[in-house]
């Protein structure tokens, strides 16, 4: 009787763990497919995050369930059960998408001299209404491309100083324009890609690979720095004629 009863309770937790893994299934969708699409994944912590929720979520339920499960419980009292671990479930997996929303990146930003991706939460609700239309909504498809116009002059020692205060200036959107108007000030800014690999020639057969898979030789692109949260930084390829992003390098071009 207690082997069967051991039993029960191992196939009343593997049936708990296929639905808790189905569940996570449609929340990686959810956040890879749409909020953190490739590479902010990586360069945005989105991957690390939701594999700790993961981990919680989809561990947590079924184990709890192996330990208070017993078959000779009255349905009434295993339905309980059930219903208290569902909701506390549910309530952690929640609470680890609505984190993770929040936190979203919502746009790559040209930044002067660098690509920065902002978050939702970087952007003051205060200033958003500063936006010009059609910016005054953060996407929910991932993030989008936009460039900064030119700073004038009464305005820059004040957001130089908010950025010092925490604000990005990629993250100010009375700033924020269409990326097509930057075109020019990209294209200035960025280096031929020939060029990064005579300063770093240890990635010289990691860049030349990347470029082959694009199609296109090395010669075809310029790059500028993607920078992500936490200090991380990659590099961004760009097409040499029209700015067009095309692909990423997962190191900082100006290490």
């Amino acid at each position: 009787m207690q082997k069967k009863a051991y039993l029960d309770k191992i196939k009343a937790c593997a049936i708990h763990l296929c639905t808790s893994l189905v569940v996570a299934g449609l929340a990686a969708w959810l956040v890879f497919g749409l909020w953190y699409p490739y590479p902010y994944r990586q360069i945005f912590g989105g991957r690390e995050l939701f594999l700790l929720l993961v981990q919680v979520d989809v561990v947590l339920g079924p184990l709890i369930t192996l330990i208070v499960y017993n078959r000779d419980k009255s349905r009434n009292e295993k339905m309980l059960d059930f219903s208290v671990i569902g909701v506390l479930q549910l309530g952690a997996l929640l609470y680890g998408l609505w984190t993770m929303a929040v936190a979203r990146p919502v746009h790559t930003v040209f930044e002067y001299d660098r690509f920065r991706v902002v978050s939702a939460l970087e952007v003051p609700d205060d200033l958003l209404l500063k936006a010009p239309p059609g910016l005054r909504v953060l996407p929910w498809t991932g993030p989008t491309l936009l460039s900064l116009r030119p700073m004038r002059a009464d305005e820059s020692v004040e957001m130089t100083m908010a950025a010092i205060g925490g604000v990005p200036l990629s993250a100010r959107p009375e700033l924020w324009q269409d990326y097509e108007k930057g075109r020019q000030a990209i294209l200035h800014a960025a280096r031929p890609l020939t060029q990064l690999i005579e300063q770093m020639p240890q990635y010289k057969n990691q860049i030349e690979e990347s470029a082959q898979t694009l199609g296109k030789t090395v010669a075809d692109f310029v790059c500028l720095p993607l920078q992500g949260r936490n200090a991380v930084v990659w590099t961004l390829l760009l097409d040499r004629k029209s700015a067009e992003p095309l692909g990423y390098l997962p190191f900082d071009s100006f290490d």
